[in-house]
């Protein structure tokens, strides 16, 4: 597929097929054992991913016409019942929903990727590519939290941290309104990253741009550490060496600035 919701999809099944070559595998002590995600153990992690994508399919089936639209009550009682459930049963079940979820993305005819609409969590309801794109941007960060769990030196799957990248710089720009903290910026910065397009600027508020600005500092390193930064998963233990920031802004300013969720 060559549109933008296509390589989004393509990008949630590359994700999938991953962790289903590695969950299953896992022993019951690294399911219950510590993930990239500092509060959460593995199991919880793929509890989220799994409840994350009944919730997300409901909402796509509901778009297509396959069904109702999910009620008041309908998230709460998904969450309350994957919670409910042990550590290995949520493992195998997180696999089970995603992989309905990505085939019925990919269920999707290449015509309709551009006039389909999604409600989600927004007042209206946003762009297929858009949709595809939240999901994308749980998925490939949590995906990261059950493989930093087993590997600190993880990173993100390099086809997910350029279509994040795309999105966060186009559609999905909104995101970093969540997630950022520019107040913890003493300056307005520019930031190139270095051997991309990009460039990442804070000053009232924060955004990813492809917009050729003139920079005030320069992060160098992968584009794939750039999207660990922005969501909070970046912390000096997770960091590749080499990695640095220059300029009128520190990587560790950087870090509070995107403290993560």
């Amino acid at each position: 597929m060559t549109t933008l919701a296509g390589r989004t999809i393509a990008a949630l099944r590359s994700e999938h097929d991953a962790l289903a070559a590695l969950v299953p595998g896992l022993p019951d002590e690294r399911l219950t054992g510590p993930s990239g995600a500092s509060a959460w153990t593995i199991a919880d992690v793929l509890s989220h991913l799994g409840s994350g994508a009944e919730i997300t399919l409901a909402g796509f089936r509901a778009a297509t016409g396959d069904a109702e639209a999910p009620g008041p009550d309908f998230n709460q009682g998904v969450w309350d019942r994957w919670n409910a459930l042990g550590p290995r049963e949520q493992a195998t079940g997180s696999l089970t929903a995603n992989q309905a979820l990505v085939t019925g993305l990919e269920s999707v005819p290449e015509d309709r990727h551009e006039e389909l609409r999604v409600r989600t969590f927004l007042p209206d309801p946003v762009p297929f590519a858009s949709f595809t794109a939240l999901r994308l941007s749980e998925v490939a960060h949590h995906t990261w939290d059950v493989r930093a769990g087993l590997d600190p030196a993880a990173t993100l799957a390099d086809g997910s941290a350029e279509v994040l990248a795309e999105h966060l710089s186009g559609g999905l720009a909104f995101l970093l309104g969540f997630i950022a903290r520019p107040k913890e910026a003493p300056d307005h910065a520019v930031v190139e990253i270095s051997g991309t397009a990009y460039r990442l600027v804070v000053d009232d508020a924060a955004r990813l741009t492809t917009e050729p600005l003139p920079a005030t500092a320069t992060f160098t390193g992968s584009l794939e550490s750039v999207l660990r930064l922005l969501y909070g998963r970046l912390a000096p233990e997770h960091t590749p060496a080499g990695t640095t920031v220059t300029g009128n802004i520190t990587l560790d300013r950087l870090r509070a600035v995107f403290p993560g969720f």
